[in-house]
C-alpha cells in the first residue's frame, strides 16, 4: 500500500531519483499569445542535461506534463531510466503554468492570461532561438508535453529529425474533454464558494488519484480494511508551486488542444504535411489521456507504436518503464 500511496501521490511525477542540474531561466520579455494578450516579463525555466557537440545536431527537447517541471523530468535522464541520455544534449523546458516559468502564482498582475498549447510551443521556440538552437534531432513528451511535441510537430514540421509521445494525444477525446472540464468546474465553483486553497486541493487530488490509474489496480492495491489510513494521505496539504491557480491555467491550454485545427479536423490531412519518424506509446487503460486519437493518427502516419495494456492507467510507463526505455532509445538510435 505504501508503494502506490507514494505512486498515486506523484500522479506523473515517477520516483526514480533525480539527475541534477541547476535551474535555469530565459527572459523573453512581453510575449504576446496567440489571442493578443502580454506576459508581461515573461520568463521560461529550463535544464539542461549531457553536452552539446560542436554541430548542435545532438539536441532533444523534452517539455513538461500537466503540474510537472524540469527537475522532475530529469529524474527520467539517466541509464536505466527512460531516456539514457548517452550521446545527448537534453533541453527540458518548463511549461508556462507551472510555477517556475510564468505562471499565475508568480506573476505580479493580478490577471495572468490565458495561453493555449500552441503559446507553450512559440516560447520554447524564442528560448531555443535564444539559445542559438535552430534545430533539433530530437523531441519527447508525455501527457501534456505530447501535446506540446505534436503541436510542435504541426507548427515547425521541419524543427526535428525524430519525435516520442507517450501517453499521448494529437486531439482530445470527448472523454478526455470531459475530464478536463470537470476539474475546470470544480476548481471556479470552489473558488466561487471561497472555498480555502488546501481543500480545494485535497477534492482535487483525490479525483486525481480515481483516474491515474484503473479501478481496478486501486481495488487490488488498497486494502479495505486500511481504507481511512490512506485517505490520510489526501489532508497532507503541503505548500505547492503547482496552486490551484497554476493547475486552473494548464487546464485551459489543454482544454483546446487539437492539431487539426487548421486541417478541416482531419488527421489525414495533417499527416500529408508530416515527413518525421514519430514513436507513439499508450496506455489501453488510460484513463486521463485516452488513446483513441493517438492510435487513429498513427494509421494514418504509419509510425512506429507501443501499445501497453497494464491496469496502471495513466501511470503505465512506469510500471514497464524498461520496455518503454529500450524502445525509446532503440528508435533514437
Amino acid at each position: 500500500m505504501r508503494k502506490l500511496i507514494i505512486l498515486l501521490t506523484a500522479v506523473f511525477i515517477f520516483s526514480f531519483g533525480t539527475e541534477k542540474s541547476e535551474q535555469k531561466f530565459m527572459d523573453l520579455g512581453d510575449f504576446q499569445l496567440e489571442n493578443g494578450q502580454i506576459i508581461e516579463d515573461c520568463k521560461i525555466g529550463y535544464r539542461t542535461f549531457g553536452k552539446i557537440n560542436s554541430e548542435k545536431s545532438n539536441v532533444i527537447i523534452w517539455p513538461t506534463w500537466f503540474g510537472g517541471t524540469s527537475e522532475h523530468v530529469g529524474g527520467l535522464i539517466a541509464p536505466n531510466k527512460l531516456l539514457d541520455g548517452k550521446g545527448f544534449y537534453v533541453i527540458v523546458i518548463d511549461a508556462l503554468g507551472n510555477g517556475v516559468s510564468s505562471s499565475p502564482s508568480n506573476y505580479k498582475k493580478d490577471e495572468f492570461p490565458i495561453f493555449t498549447i500552441h503559446d507553450l510551443v512559440e516560447t520554447q521556440h524564442e528560448l531555443l532561438k535564444k539559445l542559438d538552437i535552430l534545430h533539433c534531432y530530437g523531441a519527447i513528451g508525455g501527457s501534456m508535453g505530447s501535446f506540446q511535441v505534436f503541436e510542435w510537430l504541426i507548427s515547425y514540421p521541419d524543427f526535428f529529425d525524430k519525435a516520442i509521445t507517450y501517453v499521448c494525444s494529437p486531439r482530445l477525446t470527448s472523454a478526455d474533454l470531459l475530464n478536463i472540464e470537470f476539474r475546470i468546474e470544480m476548481i471556479e465553483t470552489c473558488q466561487q464558494k471561497d472555498v480555502p486553497e488546501n481543500d480545494i486541493r485535497k477534492i482535487y487530488d483525490m479525483f486525481n488519484s480515481l483516474t491515474a490509474m484503473t479501478p481496478e489496480y486501486i481495488a487490488e492495491n488498497i486494502d479495505r480494511n486500511e481504507f481511512s489510513e490512506y485517505l490520510k494521505k489526501f489532508e497532507n496539504n503541503s505548500p505547492t508551486i503547482f496552486t490551484i491557480d497554476n493547475r486552473k491555467s494548464q487546464l485551459l491550454a489543454m482544454r483546446t488542444h487539437d492539431i487539426t485545427r487548421n486541417y478541416n479536423s482531419s488527421f489525414q490531412e495533417v499527416a500529408k504535411n508530416l515527413n518525421i519518424p514519430l514513436l507513439i506509446i499508450v496506455n489501453e487503460t488510460d484513463h486521463v489521456v485516452n488513446p483513441k486519437s493517438a492510435l487513429e493518427f498513427s494509421k494514418y502516419l504509419n509510425c512506429e507504436t507501443l501499445i501497453l495494456n497494464n491496469n496502471r492507467g495513466h501511470l503505465g510507463i512506469g510500471y514497464e518503464m524498461e520496455r518503454c526505455a529500450k524502445a525509446i532509445n532503440g528508435f533514437l538510435k
